[in-house]
């Protein structure tokens, strides 16, 4: 029994996800005949009350799009310093969009208003780059999984309309943040101008991220997806998984949050960790003690068949999903607790 907690993405489809993807009616998406796919972004659209949505292969696909339709070659976007899209992109922001990124020091991975707003480059001081976009992260990825408060994003979207600024959400975990807060996803819509929604973190399909957007700027995502690859034919298979996950995955991530709490609350308690962060959402970071080995820590949870992640500097991450049973929860946790005993 391999334990894989590396990702929320390393699920598989459920069989009642494969029934649907075996009987999924399609046609040629670059047409935008494939009914399944439409039924989905309109599903997809009405729900976040957006005007449009467009299925994109990944979610960084789906942000890089998103850059581009905000950006011209030269202008400047403000994350944080952990976004998603400066981090784990393969710096695609400069690649595809010519654009460079102000990083803020947030907290988690999440900015406020006040630090957006002194960050925006003066307009009329042609030396800087222009800032044309702001992009926030919800949940946080390398922020383990903390939840903006939303009444910030109210914030920041006031002042990204002061400064006629674009504002992107990457989502690639809203539905753990709209589960957590008990949110609902009307309200995002109405403050973003672009949202990217994954449906594979979190919900379980193999692949697939939908850009949801206002009439405007979607107008031009059609042509950024050709340009960036992305122009697929009968994906109806996969997004009748997207469908499938709406319908029956969203009333479950309650537990992946409550098994990562647990796992936290484990680690906690354990003299080999030095740190662990508030866990919110499905994603446990932690530090080890100075003196333990984490190439060692890994290994030996290897060898007992369990996969996490190192992020780099001493932060290791856990992550919970669908795939992870109540079995393999109580080993995990048995082994936590005996280690370096």
């Amino acid at each position: 029994m391999i334990i894989d907690l590396r990702s929320d993405t390393v699920t598989r489809p459920t069989p009642g996800m494969m029934q649907a993807i075996m009987n999924a009616e399609v046609g040629d998406d670059v047409y935008k005949e494939d009914p399944t796919t439409n039924k989905l972004e309109q599903k997809l659209t009405d729900m976040f009350g957006m005007d449009s949505a467009l299925f994109f292969p990944s979610g960084s696909m789906a942000n890089q799009a998103a850059i581009k339709m905000h950006t011209q070659p030269g202008e400047q976007l403000i994350a944080d310093k952990w976004a998603h899209v400066f981090n784990y992109e393969g710096g695609g922001v400069s690649f595809n969009s010519g654009v460079s990124c102000k990083l803020i020091d947030g907290n988690r991975g999440m900015v406020t208003a006040a630090q957006v707003e002194e960050n925006i480059n003066p307009p009329d001081f042609y030396h800087s780059p222009l800032t044309s976009l702001v992009c926030l992260e919800n949940t946080t990825n390398k922020g383990g999984g903390a939840c903006y408060d939303f009444s910030e994003i109210e914030k920041i979207r006031q002042v990204c309309d002061k400064h006629e600024l674009g504002f992107h959400l990457d989502g690639a975990r809203i539905w753990n943040a709209l589960e957590a807060q008990k949110q609902n996803p009307r309200d995002y819509g109405k403050v973003f101008d672009t949202i990217s929604v994954c449906l594979s973190k979190g919900l379980g399909t193999p692949m697939g991220s939908v850009l949801l957007g206002k009439n405007e700027i979607m107008k031009k995502a059609m042509r950024v997806r050709k340009v960036l690859g992305g122009g697929m034919r009968q994906i109806g298979f996969m997004t009748a998984a997207g469908i499938y996950a709406l319908d029956n995955h969203r009333n479950r991530l309650a537990e992946d949050h409550k098994k990562a709490s647990e796992i936290s609350e484990m680690l906690a308690k354990q003299s080999y960790v030095k740190k662990v962060e508030s866990t919110e959402t499905n994603i446990v970071i932690f530090y080890l003690a100075e003196a333990i080995s984490e190439e060692k820590f890994m290994n030996d949870l290897l060898q007992k068949s369990v996969k996490i992640s190192s992020m780099g500097q001493g932060k290791l991450r856990i992550v919970t999903h669908f795939d992870y049973t109540d079995a393999m929860h109580e080993k995990l946790l048995q082994m936590l607790s005996d280690y370096n005993k």
